[in-house]
């Protein structure tokens, strides 16, 4: 090709393949989250849109109610429904050849049911009135026989009744309106302007969409129609010697987000590209780090994921409460008793939060699948832990007994309708200054350190305790700049002494979110999508190893 890129007709966009809703808003800079300039320590809330946001179907909202009615008949003292329609679509490019073109539709009930202190489910694909019958009464049956088997005791906290709640993720385009020919123009488009910069040799483009329509029904009189819309672009360019003697790949640094396909679009692949692949280019003939204590500053496209990994993960109650082991461990942060409000874990300049409703957040709602509505608070407050994430209306109760503190719930999640919903991680983002302070001034503040930019490989203990963390592009700074760039970084540390060796952040237009659109949790395993917030962060005395 000579680096030109036309229209595909459909005849031609499928040769290539070769085998292989409702507006709420037009989103805010899709670069970096925009704050409220009403509380600067605050990302921007997204409440629900209940001008623009669909209600439920007729049809979905009488079966819903004949669920929960034929649940309480056969003897359930609670029960919730879940009527779900989800549209996934996933388009990939290598070079200039599409290789994985990708829809479905899954649409189905699942019903939970309380007996005693016992839980019950069931779910069905058959989204009739025979079949959301059955479902109720094989939930109410199911939690009967756990009843008998385990006696339990379980408390719900209560909760205000929604009887006409409606959300959608804002957005300005429904990635399902644009067509395949247009995505797989944006994707050649990017690939060719990497492929056009010298040395590089292999360059893979991506974008998944989400979009689901689900309505939670319940006993105690809640009525709440959603609809969640998610997308995830991906670039990745590999660079190779001209001696065939190494190749070095730079991952973009665009992460998944609750937006339409405008974020998509505002993200402007093609020119990202072609910095991925001159980045690719300079990594061959990069110097080797220096093992040895250096001062780090970390962009927010690194340091996104160690607070997934160090921060969000052990703050997840279940974690703390015993409940959850199996899948990413425990947490060095219990019991609750001792830790909360008392352990330090950073400085003073350290706030934290868990967030559900932050604009563009891949795990923002109205409200969780137990009805409880969407909210924000810290889980960090000034470098001392106060609250854990991640918690259901069942286990408030647990945490109370154990503390002074309270957990607020609001955190109960099922990846599908045809899943259990339980306890799942919201949006958990470092807060920036309340002063505005730019990049340049917190790399002015480093003597001699290492500018990360992007995620890499990493490994953490099952106690979330200590960790090694690798990145994409590694700068050396001396005297407050940038100068050569390095390759082979990782950096290891203890995760308290790590957050307290963080001295600076920076203003809220270093802010930028990053994120998963695929954490795992659970067994049977349940995945779902949460972003990460966080401002530019400089941190002093961390040892750095060499990794190649």
């Amino acid at each position: 090709m000579d680096g030109k890129v036309r229209s595909l007709d459909r005849r031609e966009f499928v040769t290539l393949v070769g085998g292989a809703g409702v507006a709420a808003g037009l989103a805010p800079s899709l670069h970096a989250l925009d704050l409220e300039t009403s509380s600067e320590r605050q990302p921007r809330t997204a409440q629900p849109a209940k001008a623009v946001a669909p209600g439920p179907d007729a049809a979905e909202r009488e079966l819903a109610l004949l669920t929960l009615d034929a649940a309480t008949a056969a003897g359930a003292s609670y029960a919730d429904v879940r009527i779900s329609r989800r549209h996934f679509e996933s388009l990939s490019a290598r070079e200039r050849q599409i290789t994985d073109v990708s829809r479905s539709e899954s649409f189905g009930v699942g019903v939970r049911a309380l007996v005693g202190g016992s839980w019950g489910f069931a779910a069905t694909l058959d989204v009739d009135r025979d079949g959301v019958v059955r479902a109720a009464r094989e939930a109410r049956a199911t939690a009967a026989a756990n009843d008998r088997v385990a006696p339990n005791r379980i408390v719900l906290a209560p909760v205000p009744k929604v009887p006409d709640g409606r959300w959608i993720t804002p957005h300005a385009v429904d990635p399902f309106t644009v067509s395949l020919e247009s995505k797989a123009e944006l994707l050649f488009r990017t690939n060719e302007e990497a492929l056009n910069v010298k040395g590089v040799r292999f360059v893979t483009s991506s974008v998944d969409s989400v979009k689901e329509s689900r309505l939670l029904a319940t006993t105690e009189g809640s009525l709440i129609q959603q609809t969640f819309i998610r997308v995830n672009p991906d670039v990745n360019v590999t660079a190779v010697a001209a001696d065939n003697s190494d190749a070095q790949s730079r991952n973009g640094a665009t992460p998944p987000a609750g937006y339409g396909w405008e974020y998509v679009t505002g993200l402007t692949l093609p020119e990202r590209a072609v910095r991925y692949a001159n980045e690719a280019v300079m990594k061959l003939s990069a110097a080797r780090v220096e093992p040895g204590v250096w001062d780090l500053v970390l962009h927010p496209s690194h340091l996104w994921l160690t607070i997934h990994e160090s921060l969000a993960h052990p703050s997840e109650l279940d974690r703390a409460l015993g409940y959850e082991a199996n899948y990413a461990g425990t947490t060095f942060l219990a019991p609750p008793a001792r830790v909360l409000g008392q352990f330090r874990l950073g400085r003073p300049l350290m706030t934290v939060v868990a967030n559900r409703t932050e604009v563009g957040g891949c795990a923002t709602v109205g409200w969780d699948d137990e009805g409880v509505a969407a909210s924000s608070y810290p889980i960090i407050d000034n470098g001392v832990f106060v609250s854990y994430e991640s918690a259901t209306r069942e286990m408030i109760q647990d945490v109370s007994s154990m503390s002074r503190m309270k957990a607020a719930p609001g955190h109960s999640y099922c990846e599908h309708w045809s899943s259990m919903p339980f306890p799942r991680m919201p949006n958990v983002s470092l807060l920036p200054a309340t002063k505005n302070i730019s990049e340049e001034e917190v790399m002015a503040n480093t003597r001699h350190g290492i500018f990360i930019e992007g995620d890499g490989s990493y490994s953490i203990d099952q106690q979330r305790y200590n960790f090694q963390f690798g990145g994409q592009t590694f700068w050396e700074i001396r005297n407050g700049r940038k100068t050569r760039m390095l390759r082979d970084v990782a950096y290891v540390a203890r995760t308290p002494e790590f957050w307290n060796s963080m001295v600076m952040v920076g203003g809220r237009e270093t802010y930028q979110l990053g994120g998963s659109f695929s954490d795992a949790k659970g067994q049977p395993m349940q995945l779902s999508s949460v972003s990460h917030g966080c401002p530019v962060a400089l941190f002093r005395d961390v040892f750095v190893l060499r990794t190649g």
